[in-house]
């Protein structure tokens, strides 16, 4: 059987020059496995530092990533892309030139009998108000606007700053299980929901809920994972690119239930 595959918090563009096209080579010999082994693929945001589309203008640097999603897609693999909040500003470019849905909001679907609900997470600490706030600024159609009127050349290295200032600031919050994102697990799987899937967190994390799984994906900063669904299991596992196949990723040092695996409803 095909598998499932999802990941996020890649942030291209991030770091020098060196380090992202290490790192692009890492996520092409990624996707070249989902290639072969995928069915579908779950993108949980932030693929990207920094994206703003123009009506004729993408961000340029990334055509190496982005042609591998478009073979995927003329391969028959369905690629799914729920937006995070260095990625937010996507329009039509992915549905209409990639074949690839992109979604603004949280999302429930049913994949192969179990109920999955994707968030990238943002906005769910307990002690971070302000931030729902300035989200609820930055996506605004006014905002988003006004922005678009200022030349690419500009916006790109304000963007950059903010989204530096941004992890800096975020990496001095609390995200400990008072981080609210295991709470918002809880109530999903309340409501029916077998799993749940984030980022945002760039921690990997299997959490389990009664009967129910929390998966946060980690990154592709640290961490290289990833969250593999094979009808019956869902499993969290490390990339490793310099031998091209998967490993188990190392347990992260955090607090967590026994993990259960997840069976497949008759």
């Amino acid at each position: 059987m095909k598998k499932i595959f999802f990941f996020s918090d890649v942030h291209l563009g991030l770091h020098d020059t060196a380090r992202e096209k290490e790192k692009e080579q890492r996520l092409l010999s990624f996707l070249s496995h989902v290639e072969k082994n995928g069915e579908q693929l779950f993108i949980i945001g932030d693929l990207f530092d920094y994206w703003f589309e123009y009506k004729n203008v993408i961000p340029r640097g990334y055509h190496h990533v982005i042609s591998k999603l478009a073979t995927l897609v003329e391969k028959g693999i369905a690629v799914h892309y729920l937006a995070g909040n260095h990625d937010f500003w996507l329009k039509d470019f992915f549905p209409k030139e990639l074949g690839i849905p992109v979604y603004k909001d949280p999302f429930g679907m049913t994949l192969l009998g179990k109920k999955f609900y994707f968030h990238h997470g943002d906005g769910l600490a307990l002690n971070d108000a302000g931030y729902r706030f300035l989200k609820k600024i930055l996506r605004s159609r006014i905002s988003i606007f006004l922005y678009s009127l200022v030349h690419p050349d500009w916006t790109a290295p304000i963007a950059q700053g903010s989204s530096h200032a941004s992890r800096k600031y975020t990496g001095h919050k609390d995200f400990g299980e008072t981080d609210g994102m295991i709470q918002f697990a809880e109530k999903k799987i309340s409501e029916g929901y077998d799993i749940v899937i984030m980022g945002h967190r760039h921690k990997p994390l299997e959490h389990t809920i009664n009967n129910g799984v929390y998966v946060n994906l980690g990154d592709w900063i640290s961490y290289n994972t990833y969250a593999e669904f094979d009808g019956t299991n869902i499993e969290l596992k490390e990339w490793n690119a310099t031998a091209k196949i998967p490993a188990k990723t190392k347990r992260p040092s955090v607090k967590r239930a026994q993990r259960k695996p997840v069976k497949r409803k008759k």
